[in-house]
């Protein structure tokens, strides 16, 4: 629950605790009028039922109507509480005023108020409530005719026992369960401003990387030009194998800056595509021998046909986890994938390097650290691709090496239509 944003959702889904409330205080003070009327004569009996019944059936509508057409604002809902208090404080003038030990009931509807509806409505509610209980001492009837001492004290004795016991039920159930819901929804709170500045840090790096490409691609074009122009020199012809390992190279850069541009334009579209994992790990394995074709890549399959959703970003997340992996181990890096318990799919990238740095393994992902190899941008850009798809990173460091977990959920398949 949002709370503290007094918004239509919040206050359909605090109708059901109102309801609560209101039907425990309604049934109470049946239960001490039946009790009532078994030791004594009630001056106004028939009046005080008549209440309660009307309590309880307001109540009832109250809730019908939070659920269905909830308000917009909190001074439906402060009204509603003030509502309360006037038919409790009237319940207790037929029934004895201030001498009524359920006079408690009262604080009830404040309770509430403090969580639900701003502080200047509550303060009104909690001056309403003192007025009410002042009212209450000022013009109190007696509670039956006759003399009935021993029974009004054993009444009042019972009366106060049950007031503790509901009032206490109450609070647990009604303010306590409003009160943890405040603290989930802090503790949401708290995390989206984290997530709020990890998105802020991948805008600025992206921004970055994107200013450096654009600044990048003068320089490359001016190269290819002074390649062409080497070419055309009169004694080329000893340079030809250079200028051609230059013009390639010159031209792999170009399509790097090419994909990097793509990759953005898909990304602000958040296009994606639903592929197998094993369709996906061979997508993989082609880019990864076009970047590392000398590489000592082990993939191990078979590779499960699970679904998942994937765009150039993933790509690039599970490339950059195996391209830290070949820097920390060049002779070997093993993948392979499985499926979870819970029908999620597992991909492991392992090599036999020296591991990660114990601060980096302990913030694994959680923000850019300072590396010696250049990895902790990387992992945090990686692990960031990967809860936005709703999948985590882990990693698991010994003796003979890092293991990295890439754990991405199954994507939902609609069925063909007929």
């Amino acid at each position: 629950m949002q709370w503290l944003t007094y918004s239509q959702h919040d206050f359909r889904q605090a109708a059901q605790y109102l309801l609560w409330m209101r039907l425990a205080i309604a049934g109470i003070q049946l239960v001490a009028l039946w009790i009532a009327e078994t030791l004594m004569v009630l001056t106004y009996r028939a009046e005080a039922l008549l209440l309660c019944l009307l309590y309880g059936v307001l109540a009832t509508l109250g809730w019908l109507w939070f659920t269905r057409r909830p308000p917009n604002a909190a001074l439906t809902v402060s009204a509603g509480l003030a509502l309360d208090l006037v038919l409790i404080g009237g319940w207790l003038l037929l029934t004895g005023g201030y001498t009524n030990p359920f006079t408690s009931l009262l604080l009830l509807p404040i309770a509430v108020a403090v969580l639900l509806v701003p502080l200047s409505q509550s303060i009104a509610l909690t001056g309403l409530g003192i007025a009410i209980y002042s009212l209450l001492v000022l013009f109190h009837t007696p509670i039956a005719t006759g003399t009935h001492g021993a029974d009004m004290a054993q009444l009042h004795l019972f009366g106060m026992w049950a007031t503790f016991a509901l009032t206490a039920a109450i609070l647990l159930l009604v303010v306590g369960t409003l009160a943890r819901r405040l603290q989930r929804q802090q503790s949401q709170l708290a995390q989206s401003r984290e997530s709020r500045l990890r998105d802020e840090q991948i805008i600025a790096l992206g921004l970055s990387a994107a200013g450096i490409a654009h600044r990048v691609g003068t320089p490359l074009n001016t190269l290819a030009l002074l390649v062409d122009e080497l070419r055309h020199a009169p004694d080329s012809a000893n340079l030809r194998q250079d200028l051609d390992l230059m013009e390639q190279q010159l031209g792999l850069c170009s399509d790097h800056l090419q994909q990097l541009t793509a990759a953005a334009a898909l990304a602000k579209t958040a296009q994606t595509e639903t592929l197998a994992v094993s369709a996906w790990l061979s997508r993989l394995r082609e880019s990864a021998t076009l970047l590392w074709p000398a590489s000592a890549i082990e993939w191990q399959p078979p590779f499960p046909d699970t679904p998942v959703a994937v765009d150039t970003t993933l790509d690039q997340a599970a490339l950059n986890l195996i391209a830290n992996a070949l820097g920390a181990s060049p002779d070997w890096v093993g993948i392979c994938a499985r499926n979870t318990e819970t029908g999620d799919v597992e991909v492991i990238v392992e090599d036999r390097g020296a591991g990660l740095d114990t601060d980096m393994a302990n913030t694994l992902g959680q923000a850019p650290v300072e590396s010696d190899t250049g990895l902790g941008v990387g992992l945090f850009l990686s692990n960031a691709t990967l809860q936005r798809f709703g999948g985590t990173l882990r990693a698991r460091t010994s003796a003979t090496g890092t293991t990295m977990v890439i754990e991405l959920p199954r994507a939902h398949v609609e069925p063909p239509y007929d």
